[in-house]
């Protein structure tokens, strides 16, 4: 267990390696209740919701989710989030943990429109059950039919004799569901999702293993990937920022940067010698240095050593040999494409 955001928080259960597997090739379950929730309502919701976040949330219908971000002036993001549509004037805004209460604040301070917004993060409980196996899980202890219930869709049901809502998003790269519920319910939604899934395989997974599952799959994380002053378009997240749906937040710079260019870019690479390339360590390009890691791991599923990086967009060619500086030794790396995992439909 460790400190993080104010919570306490498993690292890992079984160990991080097991965990990731489990994930990769039947089910974990993560708490995931330090995360935090955000309700945006009110006849002018969607008003505030255009401007400070960078996806257009005019094209979601009630029930779907979009992957989105709370937008800076200087182009990158406060933070990322999922906006879920509950109906027309009322959103569901999923934060990370250690920022909700600064993302609130950002939201309150950019209210201009009169729409309502509430931290509303100490009314749910969040438990998230990723891996191939999921979808037979949820579906043992679901009264809604979860099977047709689409990617980045949700709905309100009864889980575990519990109500809440149940999304089909998830941050492993693998299917899964999110399920937001009255957090007095916890232990009893935890331990019947665990004894559901017993005969799949399911295991309780913690923070270390949703680490090595997101880096594998590409996923950025806002403190290291994303910040106030790394644009979308730096982060290859472009397509969360609609540029064409009219005004918003940093929207100025991602229109020039989409004319004249990035500073940076994001890449992935692959260690090609010994040693884990952390976060902070510096990148070189023949023999220069050129930018830096932003994570690094062992990955488990693909059994090699992987890490992102911010480079000049002109370094950042497919097959590149770069060099990592790992506590004064350089090792080999080489530039490949994004995700590293990506699994099969």
């Amino acid at each position: 267990m460790v400190g993080f955001g104010g919570w306490e928080m498993p690292v890992e259960y079984s160990g991080i390696i097991q965990e990731h597997l489990a994930v990769r090739r039947a089910a974990g379950l993560f708490d995931v209740s330090h995360m935090g929730e955000i309700e945006v309502s009110g006849p002018r919701a969607l008003s505030l919701l255009q401007h400070i976040t960078s996806n257009d949330a005019s094209r979601l219908k009630d029930f779907q989710a979009q992957y989105s971000a709370l937008m800076h002036p200087k182009g990158g993001c406060v933070d990322d989030c999922v906006v879920h549509r509950l109906a027309k004037e009322r959103y569901f805004i999923c934060v990370n943990a250690a920022n909700a209460d600064r993302d609130f604040d950002w939201m309150v301070q950019h209210n201009s429109v009169g729409a309502e917004v509430r931290n509303v993060s100490g009314e749910y409980a969040q438990l998230a059950l990723q891996g191939p196996h999921a979808l037979g899980i949820i579906s043992k202890v679901a009264d809604a039919t979860v099977a047709g219930l689409k990617y980045y869709w949700f709905c309100r049901t009864r889980c575990c004799a519990v109500e809440g809502i149940l999304a089909r998003t998830g941050y492993t790269g693998e299917d899964g569901f999110e399920f937001y519920f009255p957090p007095a319910e916890s232990e009893k939604v935890w331990n019947t999702l665990i004894e559901a899934g017993k005969p799949e395989g399911l295991v309780p997974a913690g923070l270390g293993a949703r680490n090595t599952l997101r880096l594998e799959a590409g996923y950025p994380l806002y403190g290291h990937e994303l910040d106030e002053e790394t644009t979308l378009l730096e982060a290859n997240l472009g397509w969360i920022a609609k540029l064409e749906k009219g005004e918003f937040i940093g929207r100025d710079v991602l229109l020039q940067q989409r004319a004249q260019g990035t500073r940076k870019k994001l890449v992935g690479f692959e260690m090609t010698n010994r040693g884990i390339a952390r976060d902070g360590y510096s990148v070189y390009v023949e023999g220069k240095i050129a930018g830096y890691v932003t994570s690094g791991s062992y990955a488990p599923f693909l059994k090699r050593n992987i890490g992102m990086a911010y480079i000049p967009p002109s370094l950042t060619e497919v097959g590149r040999e770069i060099e990592v500086d790992i506590r004064g030794k350089m090792a080999g790396a080489q530039i490949v494409p994004l995700p590293f995992y990506k699994r099969l439909k």
